[in-house]
C-alpha cells in the first residue's frame, strides 16, 4: 500500500450473504486482510466487497456487504475508522431513495437531432492536463 501499513477489516460474520471462514470467527466477527498479498481478485463496489484468500492453508471464497464492514484500519498502528451498521444502512436507503426518484431523460426525435448535429456548434475541449517538474 502507498503508506506500508496492512488495511484490515473487521466484519460482522452473522450479516446476510456474508460468506467468511466460520472456524475464524469470534464474538460473531471475524477480523480480515485485505492487503493485495493475501487478497486475491480483490473487488469492490457500493454493494459488496470479495476476494479469495487462503485460511489455514484451504483456499476460499470470502463476500462481505458493505454493511457488514464493522470497521477498517492499519494493522501497524491502529488507525482507521469504525462504522456504525445504522449510518451504513441509512446512507445506502438513501441511495437507493435516490436512485429511484432521479428524473429519466426522453431521447429526443430523429428531426431534432438531425438538426442540431448539423449545427454549427463545435464540441467542447476537455481538461488539459500538463506535468509540472
Amino acid at each position: 500500500m502507498d503508506n506500508q501499513c496492512t488495511p484490515h477489516i473487521v466484519v460482522n460474520a452473522h450479516y446476510p450473504q456474508a460468506q467468511v471462514p466460520v472456524q475464524f470467527v469470534q464474538d460473531g466477527q471475524i477480523v480480515l486482510n485485505v492487503s493485495p498479498s493475501a487478497a486475491n481478485n480483490f473487488m469492490m463496489d457500493k454493494e459488496a466487497l470479495s476476494f479469495s484468500a487462503r485460511f489455514s492453508g484451504q483456499p476460499m471464497q470470502v463476500y462481505v456487504p458493505v454493511g457488514a464492514v464493522l470497521a477498517i484500519y492499519a494493522r501497524e498502528n491502529g488507525e482507521g475508522t469504525i462504522f456504525s451498521e445504522s449510518n451504513l444502512e441509512e446512507e445506502y436507503s438513501q441511495d437507493v431513495d435516490e436512485v429511484e426518484h432521479e428524473p429519466t431523460v426522453e431521447e429526443p426525435d430523429s428531426s431534432q437531432s438531425k438538426e442540431s448535429s448539423s449545427g454549427e456548434e463545435k464540441p467542447k475541449k476537455g481538461a488539459h492536463l500538463r506535468v509540472i517538474k
